[in-house]
């Protein structure tokens, strides 16, 4: 990490809202220091008793166990937030107005943010920072976003993994970065905030992508094509809606992106592979039981991409019309082919 600045955050307690395997994963990881305690709101009031009960998630990651002493869980979000110095957001983008619905500006006063979520906001098309700023008059330098390359299988299993911590506010970041540091967890402070954003949004969608190509049995050089074209994808989107100077190879972008489009435990990766096999979409979402993020991400990305008419992105045009469009993905993927370089 870099040197630490002077005067860091003080966050004691933070408010977890979201019950799934990722959210699981993060209050695992900041409480292996002792000293960071967890208010954790569930939708699920049966998910609340049990953990009460029993100190796991009785959905996800079943296998971690829950410190007592730092983990509460709340039914009542105004409640989990209202003494928290810090909230972090792990609920899935397309519900995430859903779940704050009930709290106000006022609710978020004085207190910093964290987004762990990898999607758009869909009715909106905005990023979930660019959301909570501006709906709950978040400052920016008190937003931060917790960027790849991990997944929560592989925290569960204390597998070595790495984490970037992106705000504009090198303090907050190198903060969270301490708090998140430990034997199985290596941190990087980084200040491209919305570049980290776009790209987790944008690797889901070619992590469906993957698993499509997949599905209809196209090989690893294949994929190896799809992947390095998709950087480059990235890299003309990143230019029209977000430019600035930053290092594309780097763990939070290129890392990130690897590890979805190649992990077994990678769920959109895992949808689209459903999808060039013959699933529609319906039928994929209700046999994960799991949310894939691109599935939603690709219809914002793809809602700005026609704004801007030199932009070629064909991988994220191509994921759009079988998804949404229902265009058959061998009919889709023999054009797209034809794209790659």
């Amino acid at each position: 990490m870099e040197q630490t600045p002077k005067y860091l955050p003080s966050i004691h307690t933070i408010a977890v809202i979201g019950g799934g395997s990722w959210a699981t994963a993060l209050i695992k990881i900041f409480t292996e220091n002792g000293n960071t305690r967890i208010n954790w709101w569930l939708r699920n009031a049966d998910d609340v008793a049990y953990i009460k009960r029993y100190r796991s998630n009785p959905r996800y990651l079943t296998s971690v166990k829950l410190n007592p002493e730092l983990v509460r869980p709340f039914e009542d979000i105004k409640a989990a937030v209202k003494e928290a110095d810090a909230i972090l957001l792990a609920v899935p983008a397309a519900f995430i107005t859903s779940a704050l619905s009930t709290l106000s500006a006022e609710d978020f006063e004085g207190k910093y943010v964290i987004s762990s979520i990898k999607g758009m906001i869909p009715t909106h098309n905005t990023l979930v920072t660019e959301y909570i700023e501006e709906h709950f008059q978040v400052p920016h330098k008190m937003v931060a976003v917790i960027g790849g390359p991990c997944h929560a299988e592989e925290v569960a299993m204390e597998k070595q993994a790495y984490l970037s911590l992106a705000s504009s506010s090198s303090r907050y970041a190198t903060a969270l970065a301490e708090m998140m540091h430990c034997r199985y967890i290596n941190t990087t402070v980084i200040k491209d905030l919305y570049g980290v954003e776009y790209c987790a949004v944008m690797k889901n969608i070619i992590a469906i992508a993957c698993g499509i190509a997949h599905g209809l049995g196209y090989g690893d050089n294949y994929q190896a094509v799809l992947v390095s074209n998709s950087m480059q994808e990235i890299k003309r989107l990143l230019k029209e809606v977000y430019k600035v100077k930053r290092d594309l190879t780097a763990s939070a972008y290129l890392g990130d992106l690897l590890v979805t489009t190649y992990s077994q435990f990678s769920r959109n990766r895992t949808f689209g592979n459903m999808i060039g096999r013959g699933y529609t979409v319906k039928a994929a979402q209700m046999e994960m039981e799991m949310v894939a993020e691109g599935y939603y991400a690709v219809k914002s990305i793809h809602q700005i991409h026609t704004q801007y008419e030199d932009l070629n992105m064909p991988i994220t045009t191509a994921v759009y019309n079988i998804l949404y469009n229902k265009v058959s993905p061998s009919e889709e993927f023999l054009w797209l082919k034809e794209q790659l370089q």
